[in-house]
């Protein structure tokens, strides 16, 4: 071979890994730190398989860090992720907003269909699907058969508050450290707001009326905190007002709950490896008062698309892979079926593998009994089940939560929390210009 025709031969090679090199496209996901993300990305072997021209960088946070990030970087257009993961509350308001890039055209493969109704809707905005959920959950009862059975008493499949406060009062064993039941307390939009607002909901209450006046001064929330705070005073464990999710998911694993109403997804981590009472638990809907409404929440974590990326191609390709069938599939085949994402697509639940995980069926009775458009009894200006998609809703319900926190700790009175509520949102809302 001449010297002219290696060279020739030598620059071609070059090229021809130059342009393969160009051609790999790299996108940036924002993700949250939690168990199902972090499996994700141990994962990606199966992604790069069938992606080969796609590379991912990772940027996993904190969920507070997370959300702040996301939201400052959405708002100013700063291009700084492809792919964002956000909750079920950022979707309407940034879609308003035209922030977020539909997924409508996701391939037919991917079955947006698929999507189970209460999830999806929670996540289109004008007939466009703007986020893609990696898991679904609403909230329900977790209770100890066990203790119910002692006490001579049966949990029905759909419970009143009735039956939960009987029930709490039975179960309560102060010697034994056992607390009939475990609700959240600590101060937060999404800890202790989250659960009173969905649980308001069974009680008739609203945050608004249909001209957006605030309704704390209305009794249908004297209702709702009155109950709660006798039910966790009476029944509940010391420092309540100091739980949220994980502190009291820990008094469950640990035996000192006979009741938890939170979210579907602890389901797992109550009957899994860590709990200690893991073959003694049962499952029921969230509570109701025969009003039509059950106080359960409704919420996805989901992958969306900044309508600021330059990389909207790879980034779908990745949502795609993320959040379809097969993904479920490769979880279980690793992982086990307990361990799929769960709450996204109604084939999940037809699964008969799947149908055999014992939270499987209430976890989907739980979503499918959820209406985001029409959360509560009465007619709302608002979308969304134990949240208001408006951005003031986060700042207000946080001031709220510390309010009704206050109050289970014993320095406030309800009236005095209600009353501080009513004038904080009222202020707030005409601030906002919602209201004159």
């Amino acid at each position: 071979m001449n010297m002219t025709l290696r060279a020739l031969l030598g620059a071609t090679a070059l090229l021809t890994l130059a342009g393969l090199a160009s051609a790999e496209t790299t996108i940036t996901v924002a993700t949250v730190n939690n168990g199902d993300m972090v499996r994700m990305q141990g994962l990606m072997d199966d992604f790069y398989a069938k992606n080969p021209d796609i590379k991912v960088e990772w940027v996993t946070l904190e969920e507070n860090v997370l959300r702040q990030n996301v939201t400052t970087d959405i708002a100013t257009g700063g291009g700084q992720y492809d792919v964002m993961t956000i909750g079920t509350y950022e979707v309407p308001i940034w879609g308003k907003q035209g922030w977020l890039a539909s997924l409508n055209d996701l391939p037919a493969e991917y079955d947006a269909a698929d999507i189970l109704p209460a999830i999806a809707g929670g996540l289109t905005v004008d007939g466009n699907l703007l986020a893609a959920p990696f898991y679904g959950e609403s909230s329900m009862v977790m209770y100890r058969k066990d203790l119910m059975e002692a006490a001579g008493l049966t949990m029905p499949d759909a419970p009143t508050w009735t039956d939960i406060e009987a029930a709490a009062k039975a179960m309560t064993n102060r010697d034994a450290e056992i607390n009939g039941i475990c609700l959240r307390g600590k101060a937060g939009w999404g800890e202790n707001m989250a659960f009173l607002t969905a649980m308001s909901n069974s009680f008739g209450a609203r945050w608004f009326d249909e001209n957006w006046v605030a309704q704390f001064d209305q009794p249908e929330w004297k209702a709702t905190l009155d109950f709660y705070l006798n039910l966790m005073t009476n029944y509940g464990p010391a420092g309540a007002s100091n739980n949220g999710f994980n502190e009291n998911l820990t008094l469950f694993q640990q035996g000192k709950c006979g009741m938890w109403i939170d979210a579907t997804v602890a389901a797992s981590f109550v009957t899994g490896k860590d709990s200690t009472v893991a073959d003694k638990v049962g499952f029921a809907l969230a509570p109701d008062n025969g009003l039509g409404k059950r106080g359960n929440w409704l919420w996805a974590w989901s992958l969306a698309i900044p309508s600021s990326s330059q990389k909207q191609d790879a980034a779908k390709a990745f949502i795609n892979w993320a959040t379809n069938k097969d993904y479920l599939a490769l979880v279980a085949s690793k992982e086990g079926w307990a361990n799929v994402p769960p709450g996204t697509r109604t084939s999940l639940y037809a699964n008969p593998e799947y149908q055999k995980v014992s939270f499987a069926k209430m976890t989907l009775d739980s979503i499918n009994s959820a209406d985001p458009t029409k959360p509560t009894v009465k007619p709302v200006p608002y979308v969304g089940v134990q949240f208001v998609a408006i951005p003031e809703f986060a700042g207000m319900a946080t001031s709220v939560g510390e309010l009704f926190s206050a109050a289970l700790a014993g320095q406030k009175t309800a009236d005095e929390a209600l009353a501080e509520a009513q004038a904080l949102v009222v202020d707030e809302m005409a601030s906002a210009g919602y209201t004159k």
